[in-house]
């Protein structure tokens, strides 16, 4: 009994071993090759377009809208594209309107004393989360499909909790450290989902690389604002 049991746990020491060294398949490191591509090239394009939004002063309203566009566009547009060269497009309209409601939140902590500070140290941690994190998976190879569950119902609760503090605040209540701790569960919950979207696309679970760019870029885009608002909170203004 005893020489039975140590040949089961001698074979699954040898498959975990031999499962954590698999290196990644053909398939998948194509899906990551055309991912981090056009993710790289959207962001350089929403960056673009957050300087010209700057320059042309677009004001939050503005801003707002075209993130309901953005937002319209992969709810809408983009599930029926995806497999097609028009969802590209559809990704760069969509990056590009977001970056677009970008520029109204940048001119607002660029215009404090220590403003690029601020915006230098919210990129610096955004590139830092998502390079470790991202560089932790393509190195283990560890699924994080576990996570699904608690991301999805920790997405539900940020929502519902952005909703109640913008009620909220249309009643004049004070919701300054309910809006951080927002914005800090939203940090959590950003990195949760770049390891999970990073495992998918490791593991086969995504072989769509334009539903996988759209998918990292939000990961990045709301990271990097809930970064800017915390850093911008503590900062001396």
């Amino acid at each position: 009994m005893d020489n039975r049991q140590y040949s089961v746990q001698s074979q699954r020491t040898t498959v975990h071993r031999g499962s954590a060294s698999t290196p990644i398949g053909a398939e998948a490191k194509k899906v990551l090759r055309n991912t981090y591509t056009l993710l790289a090239m959207t962001l350089l394009f929403s960056a673009g377009t957050a300087g010209v939004s700057m320059a042309m002063g677009l004001s939050h309203m503005v801003g707002l809208m075209c993130s309901i566009g953005a937002l319209l566009l992969i709810w809408l547009v983009l599930p029926r594209t995806a497999n097609s060269s028009a969802g590209i497009g559809v990704v760069f309209a969509f990056t590009g309107l977001l970056g677009l409601s970008l520029g109204p939140i940048l001119s607002y902590y660029l215009a404090m004393s220590n403003g690029g500070q601020i915006v230098m140290q919210a990129l610096g941690g955004t590139g830092v989360v998502f390079f470790g994190l991202s560089g932790y998976v393509l190195t283990t190879k560890k699924d994080f499909s576990f996570m699904r569950g608690m991301l999805v119902a920790g997405l539900m609760v940020v929502i519902v909790g952005m909703l109640g503090s913008l009620v909220a605040s249309m009643f004049g209540v004070d919701v300054t450290v309910f809006s951080l701790a927002l914005s800090a569960a939203i940090v959590f919950l950003m990195s949760g989902f770049i390891l999970y979207d990073t495992s998918r696309i490791v593991n086969g679970g995504e072989t769509n690389y334009i539903l996988a760019t759209t998918g990292l870029y939000l990961n990045i885009y709301n990271l990097f604002v809930s970064l800017l608002h915390i850093i911008g909170a503590f900062s001396n203004e």
